[in-house]
C-alpha cells in the first residue's frame, strides 16, 4: 500500500465550515454565523491539510493590515495528532503572516508550543457561563441610556471600537453588529457613546462580546439588557481578559463560573489597546 500523501490548501468557505465544525467537537462553542463572518475578514488566510482527499487539519492566519495578524482554529483531528501534520501547516501558514505581528489565544495545553514558536505571554482570558434570562434581583439601572446600535451611525461605532483593536477591521465590525440570531446595544449618554455589547447566539448557549465600556457601571448596564435577550435555560457566555479585575467582579457579580481559559500571546510587543475598558473579547479566533 502507498504511503499517504500530506498538502496544505487555502481553504475554501466550505473548509472553513468544517474547521468551525471541529472547533465545535472541541468544545470552543463558535457562533451560528462565525465562519462567514470570519471568512469575510481574509478569503486567504484560511489554510487546510489534506491527507490524500481526506481534510484533516486547520488553521487560520488573518490578516488585518501589513502591521497585525490573528492565528486561530488551529486544530487536527484526534486521530491524527502526534505524527507532524499540524507543526507542518504551521510553518506553512505563518509565511502568510510574514512581517506582522501575530496574535492568539492559545489553550492551555499549547501554551508551551506557542512560547517555542516565539509567542509571549500578554494575558490570561477566563470563560464565565451562567444561565441566562432577566436577573431580577438587581436593577437594570440606566436603561434608557441604552439603543440599539442599528439606530446609530456606524461612524461613531467605528471610532468607539478604534481604542480596541491594533488594526482597521471596520467591515468585519459592521458585519459583526448586524449578524443574525443576535442584538447589538450601544450606551449612549450627552450624544457620546460610552459602551457598546453585542451577543449571538452559538452552538450552545449565547456568547457576549464584545463588551466594551467606560465604566463598569455602564458594563454592568449592558449585560443586564444583553443577559435579558436569553432564555432562562439558555448558558450565557462572556470571555473576560484577567488582567481587568472590575471585568472578572462583574462576572462574578452576576454568579458566572469559570470554565475554560486562555492566554492571550504575541510575537512582538503587545499592542496598546484598551483592556481596562474590555469587559468581554470579541473573539478567541480572530481577537
Amino acid at each position: 500500500m502507498s504511503e499517504q500523501k500530506f498538502s496544505i490548501k487555502v481553504a475554501s468557505f466550505e473548509d472553513v465550515e468544517l474547521a468551525t465544525k471541529w472547533a465545535e467537537d472541541e468544545g470552543w462553542n463558535p457562533g451560528l454565523h462565525d465562519a462567514k463572518l470570519y471568512y469575510q475578514v481574509d478569503t486567504s488566510g484560511f489554510y487546510m491539510g489534506y491527507l490524500d482527499d481526506e481534510p484533516i487539519a486547520s488553521i487560520s492566519v488573518v490578516k488585518y493590515d501589513d502591521d497585525f495578524g490573528f492565528l486561530g482554529f488551529y486544530i487536527v483531528k484526534p486521530e491524527y495528532r502526534g505524527q507532524g501534520y499540524g507543526y507542518r501547516l504551521w510553518q506553512q501558514a505563518l509565511t502568510h503572516l510574514d512581517g506582522c505581528n501575530i496574535g492568539l489565544d492559545g489553550v492551555v495545553d499549547q501554551q508551551d508550543n506557542y512560547k517555542k514558536s516565539g509567542f509571549k505571554l500578554a494575558h490570561r482570558n477566563i470563560r464565565f457561563v451562567r444561565k441566562g434570562g432577566v436577573i431580577e434581583s438587581i436593577e437594570q439601572a440606566n436603561a434608557d441610556n441604552i439603543k440599539p446600535l442599528s439606530s446609530l451611525e456606524f461612524n461613531d461605532v467605528k471610532k468607539y471600537c478604534a481604542a480596541f483593536f491594533p488594526a482597521d477591521r471596520n467591515a468585519f465590525l459592521k458585519d459583526w453588529i448586524n449578524q443574525d440570531n443576535s442584538s447589538a446595544l450601544g450606551y449612549v449618554e450627552n450624544g457620546s457613546l460610552q459602551g457598546m455589547g453585542v451577543i449571538r447566539q452559538c452552538a450552545s448557549g449565547y456568547k457576549i462580546g464584545p463588551l466594551f465600556a467606560d465604566s463598569a457601571d455602564i458594563a454592568r448596564a449592558l449585560y443586564l439588557q444583553l443577559n435579558s435577550h436569553v432564555l432562562e435555560n439558555d448558558d450565557i457566555f462572556l470571555d473576560v481578559p484577567q488582567v481587568n479585575n472590575e471585568a472578572v467582579k462583574l462576572a462574578e457579580q452576576f454568579a458566572m463560573t469559570q470554565c475554560f481559559e486562555t492566554a492571550r500571546m504575541y510575537t512582538r510587543t503587545e499592542p496598546d489597546i484598551q483592556l481596562q475598558r474590555t469587559f468581554g473579547i470579541t473573539s478567541f479566533e480572530i481577537g
